[in-house]
């Protein structure tokens, strides 16, 4: 131990261990309930938002070894799981139109959005607002940052969440 290191209580090692990125399974287990929780509120599907849910984390998994050295692998993660989304909802927009009927809802989303407002005004929005709200609303992302996430540009990301709160204010004063 040299004097440094006596004096500080710093050494290379207690950098190292700092500076290191969390193993997957540390991170798998600090963001799934949250990721989960965001794509249920843009989904409106429980079993919809678990399926993103895993997808995402297999995605990011099988690209750990470069993802967990990025300095902000939370933010790919939510971009991986949005992007599974889109391509989801257009695939299922689609067939909708092929087939020219829809899907039944969630039965306990239905319950849930009797009960809670907040749900019931996201509810109003288009799929980007709605999107859009979650993640700089909800999730605290930056427009920047949000726009990286959802593959789209910042200044779309602040249209969607001008147009999405104005939105939920008309809403709320109708009410």
């Amino acid at each position: 131990m040299n004097e440094h290191t006596r004096a500080t209580g710093w050494d290379e090692t207690t950098e190292l261990a700092v500076v290191a990125a969390p193993s997957f399974e540390v991170f798998f287990e600090r963001e799934k309930a949250e990721l989960y929780s965001v794509l249920c509120v843009v989904t409106r599907n429980r079993l919809e938002a678990e399926e993103l849910t895993q997808d995402a984390f297999v995605r990011l998994l099988e690209r750990w070894d470069r993802v967990g050295k990025m300095a902000d692998p939370r933010a790919y993660l939510y971009r991986t799981a949005m992007n599974a989304f889109r391509s989801g909802y257009r695939r299922s927009t689609r067939a909708a139109k092929r087939a020219l009927r829809g899907t039944q809802p969630d039965d306990a989303i239905a319950e849930v959005d009797a009960t809670d407002a907040a749900m019931r005004a996201l509810a109003i929005l288009s799929t980007r607002q709605r999107a859009a709200v979650v993640v700089t609303d909800l999730l605290g992302f930056s427009s920047e940052e949000a726009g990286r996430i959802l593959g789209i540009r910042a200044s779309t990301v602040r249209m969607h969440v001008s147009r999405a709160h104005a939105a939920l204010k008309d809403a709320m004063a109708d009410e």
